[in-house]
């Protein structure tokens, strides 16, 4: 496939020789960080056009590379498909093609249902997948359509998934339904609720250290200003905090695949722009 027709080449940014701009390219490279940003949020309620991700970018890019030796890719953008089941379609494509290079993909925007595109197409390459997922509500609706609400049971119940361990982590009491809560706990699968998670990672250090595939609801972390995610909550992780999980994350033995989802892609807050720069800055330290 060729992913010019369905993926928007990033602008060249000035950077100085100790930013990470400086070393950042734009084709996917073996064993490489590829970033991948993406619009379409309809699995959340939003649109599909494509938003302008550059306030992003040179947040990140003007930040230090330290002695990162790890190639770094920014793909560019992902034009969304006609329909949600079309952007999942593409988006697997080149997930695919990174696994095959042995290139860890970090998919950056979209709404939160694209996490059954990393874990269908890491399924393809690899058996008894260990995920983990940080999230403040656990849904297992169903339905036919896929979104944000039905993503997680399409995974946990399909039969042609094997997932050895699912760890979800960030919940919070007050706007989950105890259903769901009790049918995770059942089949035995770790939930670690919020105040667990605050001040320290150790508690959940473990959930990530094998994990192949993690990904991060982004209405887990507390919105301030201006909504930083597309369900903005009072409470969740701080600015702090997310980074110092991000770092966890990255040093996982086992990391395939990384999703940052539900995103405020609409926000004019530098802050959030910020914010999630480093988040992906320290995922990669």
């Amino acid at each position: 496939m060729d992913f010019e027709d369905f993926i928007i080449s990033p602008r060249n940014f000035k950077a100085e020789s100790w930013q990470i701009g400086s070393r950042v390219t734009k084709d996917i490279k073996e064993d490489s960080i590829v970033l991948l940003f993406v619009s379409d949020y309809r699995g959340a309620g939003g649109d599909a056009e494509v938003q302008d991700f550059t306030a992003v970018r040179k947040e990140f890019y003007k930040l230090s590379q330290l002695d990162f030796e790890i190639p770094v890719v920014d793909l560019g953008d992902l034009v969304s498909g006609k329909s949600v089941q079309d952007s999942h379609y593409i988006l697997q494509e080149v997930l695919s093609a990174c696994h095959y290079k042995r290139a860890l993909p970090v998919i950056i925007g979209g709404s939160n249902d694209f996490a059954f595109s990393l874990f269908s197409t890491l399924n393809f390459h690899k058996k008894n997948i260990n995920y983990t997922q940080i999230s403040n509500i656990i849904s297992l609706q169903q339905g036919e359509n896929i979104n944000e609400y039905t993503f997680l049971g399409k995974i946990l119940g399909s039969k042609n998934f094997s997932i050895k361990n699912y760890h979800h982590l960030g919940y919070q009491k007050h706007l989950n339904e105890v259903d769901s809560v009790r049918l995770i706990k059942e089949v035995e699968f770790d939930i670690v609720r919020l105040a667990e998670m605050m001040n320290s990672t150790e508690k959940t250090e473990p959930f990530f250290r094998k994990a192949d595939l993690v990904t991060l609801n982004c209405d887990a972390i507390e919105s301030f200003s201006e909504p930083f995610s597309m369900n903005p909550q009072v409470n969740g992780l701080n600015r702090r905090e997310i980074c110092a999980y991000m770092k966890e994350i990255g040093l996982s033995e086992n990391l395939k695949s990384v999703g940052i989802f539900n995103y405020n892609i609409y926000s004019e807050s530098q802050l959030n722009h910020q914010l999630l720069a480093q988040m992906i800055w320290y995922l990669i330290e």
